[in-house]
């Protein structure tokens, strides 16, 4: 096991490197960037004190130097001015739209995020796995039937559509303001327990459009896992050996049915960071996936990057933490990869 960790970590590392270099490369491949259409415009303005800090910026952050030379300041592996260390040393530059660090601009929002993708990810784990063990252990009854067709809406149901339907109702029967992660009051102001309320009122809208199409999706791999190892012969075995079925059930066939929700770990992570973009913008919510979303438009180089990196480095980590409780779930998976006679 020692040796599959270490193994699984050096991985990590030229993997996190590689996807570096191509997310660089992305940014980089439309024409121009921020402060060059910044430049564009101020010089047909006549603004001579924002054209020479465009210039300072640009000299500051390697953006006026070959491009290879400007990936190995942005990574931290090559001096740069004064005042930029590079990702390595946890500095993610500067965002050149809201004119401040990238620590500072992101702030709550990935907070904010994060209670949004955490409290999806229970609500989707809570719902998809009694109503997936239901519908295996009841195949082809009205109940199966019933919780299939309302899955297979689930998954056929645009997550936009389904925002813009729920704020409806949300406002007209229980009063919620459209749109928001809050009342309009507390966006600015500090974290209290009437905020924390006030994003608790709103939080269910986003976690019901999100978790819908996945809650929807789970429920399907687990109901076909779990009927595909309750037709197998150890299960057989188990009934004419006289066990009781809820015993058997929860022992055997459920724990080796429980692989998709392991492995999902690896796409839940990087939800911390991109939070359903499309679904943000449509209910206005204060996350950081509209924030990409406008950074890559922008061109907003530092911001984008960091968020890409970020997605990058949290779906490798969650590969790793679901091989990890995998191997240790099922005894099937052999951490060599092949079989010892």
């Amino acid at each position: 096991m020692f040796n599959f960790l270490i193994q699984r970590i050096l991985i990590m590392i030229p993997t996190l490197l590689v996807i570096s270099i191509i997310v660089f490369i992305i940014i980089q491949l439309p024409p121009g960037d921020f402060l060059s259409n910044q430049l564009s415009e101020l010089r047909s303005q006549g603004d001579t004190a924002a054209i020479e800090k465009i210039a300072f910026l640009r000299a500051q952050y390697g953006l006026d130097k070959p491009m290879i030379e400007q990936y190995a300041i942005w990574l931290g592996v090559w001096p740069g001015a004064d005042g930029f260390a590079g990702l390595l040393q946890g500095d993610l530059g500067h965002s050149f739209e809201f004119d401040l660090p990238v620590n500072e601009v992101v702030g709550d929002r990935v907070l904010l995020t994060f209670i949004v993708s955490f409290t999806t990810i229970i609500f989707t784990w809570l719902v998809s796995f009694p109503i997936g063990v239901y519908s295996a252990t009841h195949q082809y009854s009205w109940g199966d039937h019933t919780l299939t067709f309302i899955g297979f809406i689930g998954l056929a149901t645009p997550n936009f559509l389904l925002a813009l339907v729920l704020l409806y109702f949300a406002n007209l029967w229980f009063g919620t303001e459209i749109g928001g992660l809050m009342d309009e009051q507390y966006l600015d102001a500090p974290w209290s327990m009437a905020k924390a309320g006030s994003i608790l009122a709103h939080l269910w809208v986003p976690v019901v459009v999100i978790g819908t199409s996945g809650t929807a999706g789970m429920i399907r791999r687990l109901r076909a896992n779990l009927l595909d190892e309750l037709q197998k012969q150890y299960v057989v075995t188990g009934r004419a050996k006289g066990l009781p079925p809820l015993k058997l059930l929860l022992k055997y066939p459920l724990r080796m049915s429980l692989n998709p929700f392991i492995a999902d770990i690896g796409n839940l992570l990087p939800q911390i960071i991109s939070g359903a973009a499309i679904v943000s913008v449509v209910l206005s919510l204060p996350t950081t996936g509209p924030m990409l979303l406008q950074a890559l438009q922008s061109q907003d180089q530092f911001l984008a990057g960091s968020f890409l990196m970020a997605l990058a480095a949290l779906t490798v980590v969650g590969m790793f933490l679901s091989d990890i409780a995998l191997a240790a779930l099922d005894p099937r998976i052999r951490l060599g990869g092949g079989t010892t006679r």
